[in-house]
């Protein structure tokens, strides 16, 4: 058996994902209010009261603002690595100390019957990382909030049943719209996020060379410089002029700033 895959929410206004087997439950991030994700939960059938664990990307509010309340509320232990832990410590409230987990990003670690490896990713963070979950011969991969994809995040990335993958702006969008210039540059550089173009480029580039991805689903999508149509025909234009056939080769999804993806069962050759 695999897993089950559903992202609660994903984009600026707050990123949750959650992940699970038959006996392990995870969210990855809480960027929304305790009350939210605990409604999110419910309307894909699922109890927040079996949450094992609560794991954190990076530190900013739209990944971490429920982490707090949810941990105190549900007696969760919250996994970070120690600089993320140092920026959100004084931020979420009082964390009881056994629920207070550090992790070495780049060494892999096990939630129960779920292996999971935290990697580094660039974005303007302290520590910021990416997750992937092994359970038998499945695996998923988390990779949002990504200022460039370089050959390590290639490697995490390739051979996902299920990847998420940061589909942030499109670059037309970001240059005309209505952002200060700082904030255009931040977005665009190496340490911001990463465009449709970029995302439809990567998945190319790894299934061209070989390496397998069963489905994508496109995340962390702008609500100011993007839309859903626009970030999933960009991505399946640039894979189908690489003779890479959708629904064949690979699937692509989309995930929701304001809503629920669909729920996934996740196995080898999905």
């Amino acid at each position: 058996m695999g897993f089950t895959f559903c992202s609660l929410a994903s984009g600026s206004s707050g990123n949750c994902q959650y992940i699970a087997s038959e006996d392990t439950h995870i969210l990855v991030d809480a960027g929304l209010s305790g009350k939210k994700i605990k409604e999110c939960m419910e309307s894909i059938g699922k109890e927040i009261e079996r949450v094992q664990a609560i794991l954190v990307t990076h530190e900013h509010s739209d990944h971490t603002k429920g982490i707090g309340i949810l941990s105190r509320r549900y007696n969760i232990p919250i996994y970070a690595n120690e600089k993320t832990w140092n920026e959100i410590m004084g931020k979420i409230g009082k964390v009881d100390e056994e629920n207070i987990k550090v992790f070495n990003t780049g060494e892999d670690f096990l939630i129960n019957d779920v292996k999971i490896r935290p990697y580094q990713v660039s974005h303007d963070a302290a520590d910021p990382v990416g997750y992937s979950f092994f359970r038998n011969d499945t695996k998923i991969t988390i990779a949002t909030d990504l200022g460039h994809v370089c050959d390590n995040i290639k490697n995490e990335i390739k051979n996902s049943d299920l990847l998420l993958l940061e589909s942030n702006h499109d670059v037309e969008m970001l240059k005309m719209g209505s952002y200060p210039w700082f904030l255009k540059k931040r977005v665009m550089g190496d340490q911001g996020h990463i465009s449709n173009e970029v995302a439809g480029e990567t998945i190319a580039e790894i299934l061209e060379s070989n390496g397998y991805i069963g489905h994508v689903l496109l995340g962390h999508l702008s609500k100011e410089n993007n839309f859903p149509e626009l970030a999933y025909q960009t991505v399946k234009n640039i894979l189908e002029d690489k003779k890479i056939k959708i629904g064949k080769d690979i699937t692509i999804d989309l995930t929701y700033r304001d809503r629920s993806s669909k729920v996934y069962e996740v196995k080898k050759n999905l």
